[in-house]
């Protein structure tokens, strides 16, 4: 086997350390980075993260970074939690591994009852995954699996909102309202819907109110309902706020009105907070902060501040109610669902979230966090500042007083060309993105403070007001 050895495989056994031009290399001829343009790599270097800690990153230059979208929307509390790490080190050595198949284990078990805990009444029940897309995919089949047991087979059929993101397998990804991201894979499985996302920003011109636009939206669910048939609907996927498009809220009124349609004409409300959840928008779930009861609630990537793959659907107790008799079975699961490691750092990570009172860290921060990057909007660029808690976008605009948008070629001009590049070399790492409309998104770890916040505003400031000279 040693003549198959590589280089860096080389250098680690001897314990030398891999030199900047040995990762560069490897990653350009061998690694596929995800969601990357990686025309951008070629003949140059892509950047690599060599250390993360509290607040901050560091690339393969020595470059520091303050991370202002906790990773991917998921290290909430922070990087370099050593009791994370020694959770699951302990897990390891009792238990390695074990699946879901046929058995349970102990931390699964815990980890089942803490989340439900937090979550919103009614939900009894919890099916592990290893994501958010995972978790979106069992949603849907187990409606369409638990619709045929109880007698109504016709209903298979799911609503989900315009430029929403519900993860990438061709179930999920058949969720996703985005369209540039599903035309390469097309044909995907069939019997979806869009109806409208919640921007109010944008809706501004033809409501009086936000209340008003909430009800006009949630309207628009029942009449897909009723234009579909619904014998034939089985559920309604949202993200309480939106992450694609920018952070779109919504008005408390929407999901009263759209709790109330679901219950009209049986059909299953899925909330995904996948992003939303553990402490984002300042609560728990954001389905506390809106005040509304989904029937089923997915989750995952803070649930472990990403140190380890993890998901899970949190349920009504009645969608496991058929399963109980005879031979019936829901034929689906992952091997490394609710690996024993995964589920010992999720219990770790909930009680430093107690500890560390994050959520009230939040609360008490959150509206000075709004009132900082509110500051932003007397910049000609920037159209509409949007989101709630620690999660936040800047809409970019062409004209403010029209709205007016980018064309294509100054959105590539403005984003690819000059906003992510200048961020990053002022050392904020966020992210500037076209699904929908273009934005600045900012979420930074729940334990940012007003130096922080002003720290993001100033550089956003700085490389906005060098952008607008660039295009107008």
């Amino acid at each position: 086997m040693s003549e198959r050895l590589t280089p860096m495989t080389d250098a680690r056994k001897a314990g030398v350390p891999l030199t900047t031009e040995q990762l560069e290399h490897g990653a350009r001829e061998h690694l596929w980075p995800h969601f990357t343009r990686t025309s951008l790599y070629e003949g140059g270097s892509i950047p690599i993260i060599t250390k993360a800690e509290g607040k901050y990153i560091w690339d393969q230059h020595g470059n520091k970074l303050f991370d202002g979208l906790s990773g991917l929307f998921s290290v909430n509390a922070g990087h370099g939690h050593e009791r994370l790490a020694e959770a699951a080190k302990k897990q390891l050595m009792q238990m390695d591994f074990v699946p879901l198949w046929s058995f349970a284990h102990p931390p699964a078990i815990e980890l089942g009852e803490r989340l439900l805990s937090y979550a919103p009444n009614g939900l009894d029940r919890v099916f592990f995954t290893t994501g958010g897309g995972e978790a979106n995919e069992t949603a849907w089949k187990l409606a369409k699996q638990y619709f045929k047991m109880i007698g109504k087979p016709l209903k298979h059929k799911v609503l989900t909102r315009k430029t929403a993101y519900h993860g990438t397998s061709h179930g999920a990804l058949s969720l996703t309202g985005i369209a540039n991201m599903k035309k390469a894979f097309e044909p995907l499985v069939p019997s979806t819907f869009r109806v409208p996302n919640t921007n109010w920003y944008r809706a501004k011109d033809d409501f009086a109110t936000e209340e008003e636009f909430g009800l006009w939206a949630a309207n628009r669910v029942e009449e897909m309902i009723l234009m579909e048939d619904p014998d034939t609907v089985a559920a309604f996927f949202f993200e309480p706020v939106q992450n694609s498009g920018g952070a779109y809220t919504s008005h408390k009124s929407y999901f009263k009105r759209v709790r109330e349609i679901c219950d009209k004409y049986d059909v299953i409300l899925v909330a995904d907070e996948t992003i939303d959840g553990f402490g984002r928008t300042g609560t728990m779930f954001a389905s506390e902060k809106y005040d509304f009861e989904p029937d089923m609630l997915v989750c995952a990537k803070a649930i472990t501040n990403s140190v380890m793959p993890l998901g899970a659907l949190m349920m009504k107790e009645k969608f496991y109610e058929p399963f109980k008799k005879g031979m019936n079975i829901f034929p689906h699961g992952y091997t490394f669902a609710a690996s024993p490691a995964s589920c010992a750092v999720a219990l770790e990570n909930l009680d430093m979230y107690d500890e560390m009172d994050l959520i009230g860290h939040v609360q008490a921060n959150q509206d000075n966090f709004k009132k900082t990057l509110d500051k932003l909007s007397d910049l000609d660029i920037v159209g509409d500042v949007r989101g709630t808690g620690y999660f936040y976008a800047i809409e970019l605009v062409k004209v403010k007083e029209t709205k007016a948008r980018f064309d294509l070629e100054e959105i590539e001009k403005l984003l690819r060309g000059f906003i992510t590049k200048d961020l990053y070399s002022k050392g904020l790492y966020c992210r500037a993105d076209d699904r929908g409309d273009p934005v600045v998104q900012l979420a930074p770890p729940l334990t940012s403070d007003q130096a922080d916040f002003d720290m993001m505003e100033a550089k956003v400031r700085e490389t906005l007001t060098k952008a607008w000279d660039i295009v107008k």
